[in-house]
């Protein structure tokens, strides 16, 4: 159900977030896809499967495996400087496993994983050069869109299907792989450049904010409030969060 689910919900949101970035540009379009809007219904079918003690000991590790989405974001940004797309695209996925790898090695509570997702958005928010006022650039040829959604879905089939039998802190760090990241870099990065690209990987990254507040929520309120109230709750701080930094960057004129 869970992948039904995904191959399902993975190509209308790469469509969607493709859309909201031609209208708005790569910075919104990448606090768009901060949100956990699979990630997050994961997170229930796994409390549904598992239990609520389960689902929350992947929470903890989702939050620290967003800690590896931006160090995919940085890593991604900073090699687009002299590189092509496809080996930007690999440099970065190749950061983002090595972080998973390192962090794997420890155990991991809600709080501290938390807190150093935070300090890690700090961080690399302030290293990703952002320049968002871009030139227009032309209209993407029709086959664009669909090809965005196809490789999209494709990329979390085969993902999932060597995602499985993992444990909760393994699941957890894993089930943040940028799947629309790597997919909406390398056409941003091909179409509009490495600037635009950065400014995606930006955007990106402010918004793990929202999936930080979201599965904070989760790990703090699971096995107490059980699943009726806190995914409710913990959808709307994420959905509260996009919002204040939706707001933020487009007072700051990003």
């Amino acid at each position: 159900m869970i992948l039904a689910f995904k191959l399902i919900v993975t190509p209308l949101f790469i469509g969607s977030v493709t859309l909201a970035g031609r209208r708005w540009g790569p910075v919104v379009r990448g606090l768009l896809m901060g949100l956990p809007l699979t990630s997050g219904p994961v997170s229930l079918f796994l409390a549904i499967q598992y239990g609520g003690k389960f689902a929350g000991q992947a929470a903890v590790g989702s939050l620290v495996g967003e800690a590896s989405v931006c160090v995919f974001c940085l890593a991604y940004s900073f090699s687009a400087r002299k590189c092509s797309w496809p080996v930007s695209a690999f440099i970065a996925i190749s950061a983002f496993l090595a972080a998973t790898f390192l962090w794997n090695r420890f155990t991991w509570l809600l709080l501290p994983a938390f807190a150093v997702l935070l300090l890690i958005i700090w961080l690399v928010a302030r290293l990703i050069p952002l320049n968002p006022r871009l030139p227009k650039v032309a209209n993407p040829p029709s086959w664009d869109l669909p090809a965005r959604m196809i490789i999209a879905a494709l990329f979390v089939l085969l993902l999932t299907t060597f995602a499985n039998a993992l444990g909760p802190q393994l699941s957890g760090l894993l089930s943040p792989f940028p799947v629309f990241g790597v997919v909406l870099a390398c056409f941003t990065h091909s179409q509009q450049g490495a600037q635009a690209a950065s400014n995606l990987q930006h955007g990106v990254v402010l918004g793990s904010l929202s999936f930080a507040s979201f599965f904070l929520v989760v790990g703090l309120c699971l096995t107490r409030w059980g699943m009726a109230w806190t995914y409710p709750t913990a959808s709307l701080a994420a959905i509260l969060v996009g919002s204040l930094l939706y707001f933020i960057t487009r007072s700051a004129g990003q």
